[in-house]
């Protein structure tokens, strides 16, 4: 059999006509003068034909009054209050990682200098002539909320974290708070839970 036969357009065409079912070809009994043209022939033709189906889109919701679901509502939102007149004090993320010998001079465990590598997140809050009594801190996974008489931060954080540890500490001396964040990441060939 010659190979020119297969690969010519009405070949394909009687092809895809024979894959239909049997109850459409009885419905189209057009379809069969297709299969004498070659200028017909596109993807949407290969195959049984496609019923047409027109539909409203329906929202299903639980209550019709909400305008969106909370699963849209980005994380910490409930804390972003623009009116609010108090200023935000200075901060740095620094990230920080566990390393060991088998990391700096071996390279054995593919641990790089990246973020991606770090197992936490130290924040510092500059929190000029406050007193630790007058902190008021909250953190969640995406979000740290730090209150204060003249200062309010709301951060979002750069990676998720284990909200329920971790640690934070007030350097009286520097007017500093130190906030140390273990990040929540997804077990791969870098990070493995600590046993």
């Amino acid at each position: 059999m010659n190979m020119d036969s297969f690969s010519s357009g009405s070949s394909l065409q009687c092809l895809a006509k024979l894959l239909q079912d049997a109850q459409e070809e009885e419905e189209d009994d057009d379809d069969v003068s297709r299969c004498s043209s070659v200028g017909a022939l596109t993807p949407g033709t290969i195959g049984p034909a496609k019923k047409e189906t027109t539909g409203t889109f329906q929202v299903k919701s639980e209550n019709r009054k909400t305008i969106w679901n909370t699963e849209e509502v980005p994380e910490g939102s409930e804390f972003d209050d623009t009116w609010d007149p108090r200023e935000q004090p200075e901060y740095e993320i620094l990230f920080k990682q566990s390393v060991g010998t088998e990391d700096v001079f071996f390279g054995m465990t593919g641990k790089d200098p990246s973020t991606a590598c770090c197992e936490d997140i130290v924040i510092k809050i500059k929190l000029p002539e406050t007193k630790y009594s007058d902190i008021t801190l909250d953190i969640q996974d995406k979000v740290l909320d730090l209150r204060t008489p003249k200062k309010k931060l709301l951060l979002h954080l750069p990676y998720p974290v284990n909200s329920k540890e971790g640690r934070a500490r007030f350097l009286s001396e520097e007017e500093i708070l130190e906030v140390t964040l273990r990040v929540s990441r997804q077990f791969d060939f870098l990070h493995f839970a600590d046993g």
